[in-house]
């Protein structure tokens, strides 16, 4: 048998109150890619961190090549052939590709001859990158290029990649996958981390699967379906949502011609956007990330203010009213940025669930806040939403970010909102969390909430909405019913293949055939 590239022999590490990798062994093949499964707070993290040298193991044993490897710091690891693209990019919007590109090099050549470079390589794997343009200019997608071909300028023998597709169109996917089959066949190892398990039954050779820490089991995707995967990191039954159908309620949430700038300055301006949403419908809007998501949410939750009659609930005009005024008349809202905008890092769950559900759950009075009350609602969120932490008085940055991401989706959801505006509701959540989170958001809707979901997650939107729609550079396409659309149709719109708006069913063939 040939040496593996990567092995991992006993890996454990313990935190006060968890052990986050538990007597974990594998390896990971030249040439091989090998995805890492597993539920939030499995424990693939803090296993990936200690390949990179970012966390020092407790006990066990890594080889590279069969020579021992316990790289001390992201440098070492790095030296040895091991480059990892995260989940959230570390990118400068005000620097360019090539100076962001040089940002992650230790002896970073002549700028005139790393942007020939940067364009070589990104070329040569089909991920073409101007290097002189502003990093703030580009879209997802093209961010995450930068990621990848900053890691591919190492020459690395082992690519890490956490969530690669969690903000790209379909067809970024496929240009994705296309140039990580080119590093396959030319040796390079790719330990591959994802939720969407139809995407590691098309990608990966080989499965190892996390739970609670501990290596549960293996598996070839190609030979496994996505359920008994999904089964495999529970270990239990996958429930599969379920909705009830809803005759159609009067319109709750009411958006005329809002239009409003952008207060970031890499930001897109909202223009001329129209809808409504109806008591216990769910309207998904699509779109790559970047083009208006983050915008449209601030100026729908009161973040952002407009003209007052831009946004109506009930027939009140309340685009000028600020977000505790919106929470009021029950307007909830949770943005895609969970830790820093959804939830204060450094507070606990408790002070967390305080800062949104204070006016809803009547937890102040007369300036005073009723902290029992406080407690028991963070309890309830954590209890109802399967958050895992070893209680309610742990920070918010503590937890992973899955949990976290459950945790604010249920302190939202457990309000009992008129109105709900989510933006990637399951970003980096596991397939039995997703699960829960769209049953909740479907359980609010059949309540007879009007909600708004944002997602890149286009299975998603499929799945929960009745009615679909695009954002792109600002503007939204026409909405059409989610029945019938196919995922094709919609990864057009979301390129912007639309136009300014799509006209119909007949509009869309024509794009598709062009």
């Amino acid at each position: 048998m040939n040496t593996p590239l990567l092995s991992i022999q006993g890996l454990t590490k313990a935190y006060p109150g968890v052990v986050a990798n538990d007597d974990v062994s594998f390896d990971i093949a030249e040439g091989e890619v090998h995805a890492l499964l597993g539920e939030n707070g499995a424990g693939k993290s803090t296993l990936v961190k200690m390949i990179y040298g970012l966390v020092k193991p407790d006990s066990g044993t890594m080889t590279w090549q069969g020579n021992a490897f316990a790289p001390a710091e992201p440098r070492a690891a790095r030296g040895s052939g091991v480059a990892m693209v995260f989940q959230h990019f570390s990118l400068f919007d005000a620097l360019n590709v090539a100076e962001n590109v040089a940002l992650g090099m230790e002896n970073p050549p002549p700028m005139r001859d790393l942007a020939k470079r940067i364009k070589d390589v990104s070329e040569n794997y089909g991920l073409p990158l101007d290097p002189d343009r502003t990093v703030g200019d580009l879209s997802a997608g093209e961010r995450q290029r930068v990621e990848i071909i900053r890691c591919l300028l190492q020459d690395p023998k082992l690519l890490i990649m956490d969530e690669p597709t969690s903000v790209l169109t379909p067809q970024e996917v496929e240009i994705l996958f296309q140039t990580l089959r080119k590093l396959k066949s030319e040796g390079t190892s790719i330990l591959y981390i994802s939720h969407k398990l139809e995407e590691i039954r098309t990608l990966c050779d080989h499965a190892t699967i996390l739970r609670l820490g501990k290596n549960v089991g293996e598996c070839v995707p190609a030979q496994t379906s996505a359920r008994d995967m999904a089964e495999m990191m529970v270990g239990d039954t996958l429930q599969t949502p379920t909705r009830t159908a809803q005759d159609g309620g009067e319109v709750v949430l009411q958006v005329d011609d809002l239009s409003a700038a952008s207060g970031n300055p890499f930001g897109t301006s909202l223009k001329n956007i129209s809808f409504s949403v109806s008591a216990g419908e769910i309207l998904g809007l699509g779109g790559v990330a970047g083009n208006g998501q983050d915008e449209l949410l601030a100026a729908l939750s009161g973040e952002l203010l407009t003209a007052a009659t831009a946004v109506t609930i009930r027939g009140d005009a309340v685009g000028n009213l600020g977000p505790n005024q919106r929470r009021g008349i029950g307007t909830l809202a949770a943005p895609e940025e969970r830790l820093g905008h959804a939830a204060a890092p450094n507070m606990s769950l408790v002070e967390n669930a305080l800062l949104t559900g204070a006016i809803r759950q009547d937890l102040t009075k007369k300036g005073f806040v009723n902290w029992k009350g406080a407690t028991e609602f963070a309890d309830q969120i954590i209890s109802e939403f399967d958050v895992r932490t070893p209680g309610s008085d742990r920070a918010a940055r503590a937890l992973s970010g899955g949990n976290l991401q459950k945790f604010v989706i249920g302190r939202e959801v457990l309000q009992d909102p008129e109105v709900l505006i989510v933006n990637q509701p399951t970003w980096g959540v596991d397939a039995a969390a997703a699960a829960a989170i769209r049953q909740s958001l479907m359980d609010l809707a059949a309540k007879g909430a009007a909600i708004v979901v944002i997602s890149q997650d286009l299975d998603e939107l499929m799945e929960i909405s009745d009615r679909f729609g695009a954002l792109n550079e600002g503007r939204l396409s026409e909405l059409r019913p989610t029945s019938g659309l196919t995922i094709d149709e919609i990864g057009l719109m979301m390129g912007g293949s639309h136009g300014m708006h799509v006209a119909g069913e007949e509009t869309v063939e024509q794009e598709a055939s062009a």
